[in-house]
C-alpha cells in the first residue's frame, strides 16, 4: 500500500459537545453518526490538552540463567481515557462525586457533599472530527473515574476537573469501540 497524507489528521471536538455520559446500560451507538439515546448527557468544554488514551500493556519477563530474556508476559492492559472538563455543572460533578452527592434545588443552586462513596461507571462517548470532515466516535461501554487531579481556584486560570477514565471490558472483552465514518 502505498503512502497517503489523506489519512493524516489531527481530533478535534465535535460542535455541539465532544464528551458524553449516561448510566451503564444506556443504548450505546455502533457507528460514527448516530443520535445518542436521550440519556447521554453533554459535559461541555474540554480544555485544550484534549483527549488522552492509554492502553500500553504492562509486561513481565522471565530471564534465563545467564540473563536472556526467554519470555515476555502480559500481566495487564489498562484501558484509560484523560481529560480536563472546564464547566462546573451538575452533570460534570456528579461524574467526579457521585450522583447521589449533588443535589440542584428548585432555583438553580448546586450543593455537592464530598463523600468517600465509591463511584459508579458510566457509559461514556467521545465524538470528534477528523481532518477532511470525517467523524470519529470513541464509545466506552463502563469507565468510571479513578483519578481525579487538583482542582485549581486561580483569579488567572479557568477552574478545571481533570480526569482518568478506567473502562472494563463489556460481555464480549471489549474496553472500548473506535467508529469512524468514510471519507
Amino acid at each position: 500500500m502505498a503512502n497517503n497524507a489523506a489519512n493524516v489528521s489531527t481530533g478535534k471536538p465535535a460542535i455541539g459537545g465532544a464528551i458524553f455520559c449516561a448510566p451503564v446500560g444506556s443504548t450505546l451507538p455502533t457507528n460514527a453518526s448516530d443520535s445518542l439515546d436521550a440519556a447521554f448527557k453533554a459535559l461541555g468544554y474540554v480544555s485544550d490538552d484534549g483527549l488522552t488514551n492509554n492502553n500500553a500493556p504492562a509486561t513481565d519477563t522471565v530471564k534465563a540463567w545467564g540473563g536472556d530474556t526467554v519470555l515476555t508476559l502480559q500481566t495487564d492492559r489498562p484501558d484509560t481515557f484523560a481529560f480536563t472538563m472546564l464547566e462546573t455543572k451538575e452533570d460534570v460533578l456528579k461524574t467526579i462525586y457521585g450522583d447521589n452527592n449533588v443535589t440542584v434545588d428548585s432555583n438553580g443552586n448546586i450543593k455537592v457533599e464530598v463523600t468517600a462513596e465509591a463511584l459508579t461507571g458510566y457509559a461514556w462517548v467521545i465524538d470528534m472530527v477528523l481532518t477532511g470532515d470525517r467523524a470519529k466516535r470513541i464509545v466506552i461501554p463502563n469507565g468510571t473515574v479513578s483519578d481525579l487531579g487538583e482542582i485549581v481556584y486561580k483569579d488567572d486560570e479557568a477552574i478545571g476537573y481533570a480526569v482518568t477514565i478506567t473502562d472494563v471490558p463489556d460481555s464480549n472483552g471489549v474496553y472500548h469501540y473506535e467508529y469512524i465514518a468514510a471519507a
